[in-house]
């Protein structure tokens, strides 16, 4: 994501930034790399014959894909990205007019440090286990690996971190509106609130419409890796029983690492919006009514009605809204495709073994043996 702070609070993309030029010769250098490893393991997978082989070989292959869509989901939204980080700088400001304090982030630069050393950290470990426990993969081949498994883990430390400053955006502005309305509950004072919520309403929803694209091809390779590690896990039980090895275990890893990503992400969001409604209903709705004047009321029902019809909700521009719910329907839907798969598995075997069962199929026996990892 090639931006840069031109000024303070000011966030800006230009294509002939340093950051530009920097991302893009990187991301040109490494392209040879993925493709010379990618070529060596489409190869690979031309020679192997079990069906076991041909699951870990593919999931070698899907994790080369998020590099080659890193213009379109990285660098095509960088100006939306840059807008929203602008926003911030805005909102900041209005949030001391209102309240007089200062909007404070605790620990956020060590946080960052140390979110951005465990991503590398997760990454090396991740592709160490994998080229340990999964045969046909090599140490050197994980040199293609590294910078897009740190990427994975940082979108996923990114949006965390944008979702944890909302939700402190959010637990601010109520303490503070909690605090003015107790001392004095008038209409201007509820007003000023009342926009300064509104505004940081709009920087959740901006939020996922700048980063759609960036999440949205996420959500799809995290759904599209649990599906076929757990499926490969399940047909190899089916196959050999519950003996576990290192094969497995390396798929295991894979599908458990994706989830926990997947999780993160939609937890950490589903947090931040409650926070931003909870807090302020929480203060509307404990005030005494008898103690203020009519035009006062008024401006509470506006507060009320504008919580009612700008709910908070992170949104992937209306593909999907980032909460529990997606982590449940993802759940669901993996859980349907795993039993159709598994379904056209039992199915294919039951076929292959009436077949062997007819007279004169000593051939047909022959091919079935070589082919006992196909489903």
């Amino acid at each position: 994501m090639p931006i840069l702070r031109s000024s303070p609070g000011r966030i800006t993309f230009k294509w002939t930034s340093i950051a530009s030029i920097y991302a893009i010769f990187f991301w040109t250098f490494m392209t040879g790399v993925v493709l010379f490893i990618g070529y060596h393991r489409i190869k690979q997978l031309e020679t192997v014959k079990g069906f076991d082989d041909y699951i870990y070989s593919v999931i070698f292959l899907i994790f080369l894909v998020p590099h080659f869509w890193v213009p379109f989901v990285g660098w095509g939204v960088a100006k939306e990205v840059a807008i929203y980080k602008t926003m911030w700088g805005a909102f900041q400001v209005r949030f001391y007019r209102v309240t007089g304090t200062t909007l404070q982030f605790p620990n956020l630069k060590l946080l960052i440090v140390i979110i951005s050393i465990g991503c590398l950290l997760c990454s090396i470990l991740f592709l160490g286990s994998l080229s340990y426990l999964l045969e046909g993969f090599p140490l050197w081949n994980t040199l293609a690996y590294y910078h897009i498994i740190t990427m994975i883990n940082m979108n996923c430390a990114l949006w965390y971190i944008n979702s944890r400053a909302i939700k402190t955006a959010a637990i601010s502005l109520s303490d503070c509106f909690k605090i003015d309305t107790d001392f004095n509950c008038s209409y201007n004072c509820v007003s000023r609130y009342r926009f300064l919520w509104l505004n940081l309403s709009e920087l959740l929803q901006s939020l996922g419409n700048a980063y759609a694209r960036t999440y949205a091809t996420y959500c799809l390779f995290m759904f599209v890796n649990i599906t076929i590690a757990i499926y490969a896990t399940l047909s190899k039980i089916l196959d050999n029983g519950f003996s576990f090895s290192f094969k497995e275990l390396g798929l295991i890893v894979n599908a458990g690492y994706c989830s926990i990503l997947l999780f993160i992400f939609c937890n950490c969001s589903h947090n931040a919006t409650l926070k931003v409604d909870k807090g302020v209903q929480d203060t509307l709705l404990s005030i005494d009514l008898s103690k203020v004047d009519l035009q006062t009321k008024k401006e509470i029902d506006l507060f009320i009605l504008a919580i009612e019809m700008n709910p908070a909700v992170v949104s992937l521009k209306g593909y999907a809204n980032v909460n529990h719910e997606l982590l449940t329907s993802s759940i669901t839907t993996i859980a349907i495709y795993l039993l159709v798969l598994i379904q056209f598995k039992m199915a294919f075997r039951g076929t292959l073994i009436l077949q062997l069962q007819a007279p004169g199929s000593l051939r047909k026996r022959r091919a079935f043996n070589e082919r006992q990892s196909i489903p």
